[in-house]
């Protein structure tokens, strides 16, 4: 009787089992492009043997057990360590990669300017790149892309980026922190920093990312703190961070002009709000609906950016109401817990309330 004949048939190269991901990260590989081992938990092995002596008329095949399948929805990767080695420091890089000058060591700036950079390098899928420095002069890798959100005078690496920043904990987050992770023993193992833009459920367990890895630069849904080394990433914020510039300041003021109900000249929009108790009065729910224009559309939507529901403007708070002001609001009544009718978007007395609770009287919003 002749011995049965074994031949391992090769499982589609982009199968993610734990079995043939492992078997291609250690395995080496054949001239011929093929993996040197293969995992027998994903190869169909067929049995060809003489029908006569079997009694078959064709070969009979053994199926290998089905593998679950693991719902992980935008995990980088695949899952694994995000693929992101970077650059040493190095300055910025002008026309032609001649080195530019430096600036402050501690530039300021704004929750609101750091988001905003971070989301040009995201609208133009900046390519990932550790030796590549994209138009304005940051190097294209995770740490340049931060360096280059906080406006730092040079390319900073994940080894160095904490001298620009103060450790945080998870319950102080804000839009324009960041989350480090630095492997000193392999940097270009798993080394990595994103930006935080804010919480996208009430549990903080998932937040907007703004990333720069492979292929090219992203802002998705993302859960606290990373999908891998969850218990090494540190947030950090940084130092030269101020409540708003003076221009922002006056643009706040100038919003307000010529609206009724608005502060007069000199005095911030919170300023010119009725208090009670601590908290900016409600001035009414005309003001929040679609097609009003009011500067406390404007202060909604900067206190909402502070509390971390800022994903959902793409160029900052503005006096017009609008979808992304209802989104954001929806949003932050839903982190109260509130469903149905209680979170429609719309900004009632209590939705004000908890708001502003925080809040003292002659302090203006941080955005």
């Amino acid at each position: 009787m002749k011995a049965p004949v074994f031949e391992e048939i090769a499982p589609a190269s982009g199968c993610g089992c734990p079995g043939c991901a492992e078997g291609r990260r250690v395995s080496p590989r054949l001239s011929s492009g093929r993996l040197g081992g293969r995992s027998a938990a994903c190869g169909l092995v067929v049995v060809a043997a003489a029908s006569a002596v079997l009694g078959a008329a064709a070969p009979a095949a053994a199926l290998a057990p089905g593998h679950p399948v693991e719902r992980r929805s935008h995990v980088p990767g695949g899952g694994g360590e995000p693929d992101t080695p970077q650059g040493t420091k190095a300055p910025l890089h002008g026309p032609g990669g001649r080195p530019a000058p430096a600036t402050a060591p501690v530039p300021a700036t704004t929750r609101t300017q750091i988001i905003k950079r971070a989301k040009v390098w995201v609208a133009a899928q900046v390519p990932y790149s550790m030796d590549d420095y994209w138009t304005d002069g940051y190097r294209q890798d995770c740490s340049g892309y931060v360096s280059m959100a906080w406006s730092l005078p040079g390319n900073e690496w994940t080894g160095s980026l904490q001298r620009f920043g103060v450790k945080i904990t998870k319950e102080s987050l804000q839009p324009g922190d960041i989350l480090l992770y630095h492997n000193p023993d392999n940097p270009e193992k798993g080394s990595h920093v994103v930006i935080f833009g804010g919480w996208t459920d009430y549990t903080h367990t998932y937040y907007t990312v703004y990333e720069q890895t492979p292929p090219h630069t992203r802002s998705q849904p993302t859960p606290y703190p990373y999908w891998s080394n969850a218990d090494k990433y540190v947030p950090y914020r940084y130092k030269g961070l101020t409540a708003a510039t003076a221009s922002a300041r006056r643009a706040g003021v100038e919003a307000g002009a010529g609206v009724p109900g608005a502060p007069g000249p000199g005095r911030s929009v919170l300023q010119g709000m009725p208090f009670s108790h601590g908290v900016p009065g409600y001035p009414g729910r005309h003001h929040f609906r679609p097609g009003a224009e009011s500067p406390y559309v404007t202060q909604l939507g900067r206190r909402l950016m502070e509390k971390g529901f800022g994903a959902f403007y793409a160029n900052g708070a503005g006096p017009r109401w609008g979808e992304a002001d209802r989104r954001a609001v929806e949003a932050f009544q839903r982190a109260q817990g509130w469903r149905g009718g209680a979170a429609d978007g719309y900004p009632g007395p209590e939705t004000w309330r908890r708001l502003f609770a925080d809040l003292v009287p002659g302090r203006t919003t941080g955005l």
